[in-house]
């Protein structure tokens, strides 16, 4: 179920946005303050919606503090259409823009197609649980060491960190890092991650969690 954060000052407007949107399946979080809305929180998110006139802190404000740390895709709610406008959202990042008024048809079907064509490969740099982890290189540092992590023990942690705090089974770790096609068995994820916590362990680091008969998930670092 694609996750979706929509920002506006409107409530009028998010309570519109967001009926229209969990008709199609999606799970729909709203904010009315967008100095709240921070880069760590987006990455729950695989598409955002932002008002671009709001009170404090605009939708372009707002775009340009998280784009750097926030891959998933950005669009605009509008009522500027000027080509200025238009040009200033895309330079800092934007994906799309939708122009106020819109009919709900097209709001459902310009989400739906930046949500079926998102495939963007993380490019950002993220922190937990002591370990630095550059999405780009595909390394792991911790303090000043790369750790040595094979390319599917990198995959496995780089999922379960994208997503810290929630609970993995070895079977949707295993669909998630390695597809439904892949060679071998969903029992290979428990020696991954013995593999993995040895080497973390090394280096003084335990962000990985088992939740007993569940599987497991990376602790979530504090973000306030």
């Amino acid at each position: 179920m694609p996750k979706l954060l929509v920002v506006d000052d409107d409530l009028d407007m998010l309570a519109l946005v967001r009926a229209a949107l969990e008709k199609d399946g999606h799970q729909v979080d709203t904010e009315t303050d967008s100095t709240t809305v921070q880069p760590a929180r987006c990455h729950l998110y695989d598409l955002l919606l932002l008002d671009v006139m709001m009170p404090v802190e605009d939708g372009f404000s707002l775009c340009s503090r998280i784009r750097a740390e926030v891959d998933c895709p950005i669009l605009f709610l509008t009522a500027k259409a000027e080509d200025a406008a238009l040009v200033q959202g895309f330079g800092l990042g934007a994906d799309d823009y939708i122009k106020k008024p819109f009919s709900i048809a097209e709001l459902r079907a310009r989400v739906n197609a930046h949500l079926r064509r998102e495939v963007r490969q993380p490019t950002h740099t993220l922190s937990q649980g002591g370990v630095r982890f550059d999405m780009q290189a595909k390394v792991a540092i911790a303090g000043e060491h790369t750790l040595p992590f094979t390319k599917g023990e990198y995959a496995i942690c780089e999922h379960l960190v994208l997503h810290a705090g929630q609970v993995f089974t070895k079977e949707q770790l295993y669909e998630a890092v390695f597809g439904f096609d892949a060679e071998g068995d969903s029992s290979a994820v428990a020696e991954h991650i013995k593999n993995i916590r040895a080497k973390l362990k090394a280096g003084g680091l335990s962000p990985i969690e088992t939740v007993w008969g569940v599987g497991y998930k990376w602790r979530k670092d504090s973000v306030r």
